[in-house]
């Protein structure tokens, strides 16, 4: 649970006074042409978020689901390169800049911060809500547009969320070349689809090429063991729905789970995860039925009974994305 200082909770405070200006009809009416852009082909020649009302919307109803894939994301990366933290980071892409309160969710503190958009409204309006963030007081906002021209300058960390969806293939391919050539670590997050999917693992064997090691989702850095077309690799992540949502979805739950896929990779040493859990749980009288991704690699199903003791409880707490077994166990002898 989040303590009340924390980035999550002062980011959705913040984004409650966003909305106290936006009409209710108006904030509907744009969430839903950016769900039809979201879910579709975006031209590339056309910035998605095109004015005030777009971004106040946009901000509104998915920042904080970014937010939480993109925390998840970093977690599990820097599990995996415990003493690490970066000095720098770059949010390409980063539109209101979700992913910057992500990162200082993960490694409080200040650190030098620039996010790239080419939809100066957004670059605007995140400005604004970072306000209410001290660690990103000092923040640069740039308009640059995302694709084949982009330049960055040598930095720790490269965050790209929801972002390749929107450029072309040849684009995608040189943001990665640049990405990897400017940074230690990249993060990159999509939505939990299967063309989401296949733009991770583009993005992933793209940055293993360039040296780049897997530190998460992945136990290593060998191919994905899942056979194209026939699954994807996904996770899920909770959100705290906030009133926009509950009204344009007309949902009375206070929550909903953000599918997404991610891959993080550093040219840092990495300690992956023994495994990872990659479905959720199947929780069983006695056992726990868990779905691995293992460093062999493999997809291999465990099942942890009562006799594994301290471990059936850890199986029982275990969640959709954690590494397994947790630390200080060891995996069962099957």
């Amino acid at each position: 649970m989040n303590d009340p200082a924390s980035p999550a909770d002062a980011l959705r405070a913040s984004l409650a006074t966003l909305l106290d200006g936006l009409p209710p009809r108006q904030a509907t009416q744009a969430v839903d042409r950016l769900i039809a852009n979201y879910r579709g082909a975006t031209p590339t020649h056309t910035p998605i978020l095109r004015d005030r009302a777009d971004v106040t919307a946009y901000a509104a109803y998915r920042m904080p689901a970014t937010f939480e894939a993109v925390h998840a994301a970093l977690e599990a990366f820097a599990e995996a390169v415990p003493d690490w933290a970066p000095g720098s980071h770059t949010d390409v892409g980063g539109g209101t800049g979700a992913a910057t309160w992500a990162v200082t969710a993960t490694w409080p503190g200040e650190r030098g911060v620039t996010v790239l958009d080419w939809a100066e409204p957004a670059l605007a309006t995140g400005r604004e809500i970072a306000a209410a963030n001290p660690a990103l007081k000092n923040a640069r906002w740039q308009r640059a547009r995302i694709g084949s021209a982009l330049t960055l300058d040598p930095t720790d960390l490269v965050t790209v969320s929801y972002v390749l969806n929107e450029l072309t293939a040849p684009d995608r391919t040189t943001l990665l070349d640049t990405v990897a050539s400017a940074a230690q670590a990249v993060v990159i997050v999509e939505p939990g689809t299967p063309d989401g999917y296949t733009r991770v693992i583009e993005a992933r064997d793209r940055l293993v090429t360039a040296g780049f090691h897997i530190a998460a989702p992945c136990p290593h850095s060998a191919d994905c063991p899942i056979v194209a077309g026939t699954d994807w690799c996904h996770f899920s992540a909770r959100v705290s729905r906030s009133s926009l949502h509950r009204q344009i979805k007309g949902g009375s739950l206070a929550y909903e789970d953000e599918k997404f896929s991610y891959v993080a990779a550093t040219r840092l040493p990495v300690t992956p995860a023994p495994a990872r859990v990659v479905r959720k749980p199947q929780i069983r009288k006695g056992q726990v039925l868990l779905d691995l991704c293992e460093t062999e690699p493999a997809l291999r199903r465990t099942t942890v009974t009562k006799r594994h003791g301290d471990l059936y409880k850890a199986a029982r707490d275990a969640d959709w994305g954690d590494a397994w077994p947790p630390a200080g166990n060891q995996a069962p002898e099957l």
